[in-house]
């Protein structure tokens, strides 16, 4: 039976943005999504849907970027402008907005929800500073205020928090970026939100597989990435 977020869209635009890394442009039905929500796309022959966070969404129009990584992506790397795909959408919660000079970062293919976010803050005049990291410079996605190679990202950021007067962080990448992240907004006391990157079945919060725990009004709980996020304030996640 089809649900009411099962889509069908056309693929308007592929193309190889770095290494092992393609942009995709889908034309649906859709009608809205916010920052920090995904979609979560049918891929013949394997048992489970692929997520990808939406890097952009315009004139019903949504933009995903993803690195080839196994079967699944290997499928959408191969598709031509015409095709159509199937996927469910939009899925998860984003990031809640506040107006204060914000700092985003992104680590890898973490940039897509990234640069999404940066567009929505700009469309509200809230000033932003958009920083991703990458391992080396054929990794290099465009899009970013500023790019660090090689090192670690959050080497940077304590001077750019100071100097920036920066009252809010947002990020999205692998665990340990994350967790580096909750550290420094404990650290200059200001806000953070996060968007996790996990291996997801179902992607709607049926099969429980990607279950996290939380901190909320001093209980420990169990959160699924899917469905409770992907975007989880950093001061409530249990890393440990």
């Amino acid at each position: 039976m089809k649900t009411k977020s099962d889509f069908k869209g056309e693929i308007i635009n592929i193309e190889n943005i770095a290494k092992d890394t393609c942009k995709m442009d889908i034309l649906s039905s859709m009608e809205k999504a916010s920052a920090g929500q995904f979609i979560s796309i049918f891929c013949p022959n394997t048992t489970l849907r692929r997520p990808f966070s939406i890097a952009n969404f315009e004139n019903n129009t949504i933009t995903i970027l993803f690195k080839l990584k196994g079967e699944g992506t290997n499928y959408l790397k191969n598709l031509k402008k015409g095709d159509n795909i199937n996927f469910l959408a939009p899925l998860g919660n984003g990031f809640a907005i506040e107006n204060k000079k914000s700092l985003l970062v992104g680590a890898g293919i973490g940039i897509a929800p990234m640069i999404f976010l940066k567009n929505t803050l700009n469309k509200k005049n809230i000033e932003n500073l958009l920083i991703t990291g990458f391992k080396s410079n054929n990794e290099i996605i465009e899009g970013s205020d500023r790019t660090v190679v090689g090192g670690s990202v959050l080497d940077y950021l304590d001077e750019i928090i100071k100097n920036e007067k920066i009252e809010m962080i947002y990020s999205c990448g692998p665990l340990p970026v994350l967790k580096g992240i909750t550290g420094l907004s404990k650290k200059y006391n200001i806000s953070s939100q996060i968007a996790m990157e996990k291996v997801m079945a179902c992607s709607i919060g049926v099969c429980r597989g990607c279950i996290i725990k939380l901190i909320k009004n001093n209980e420990v709980i169990n959160a699924s990435v899917c469905k409770d996020g992907p975007v989880f304030k950093g001061s409530e996640v249990i890393w440990d």
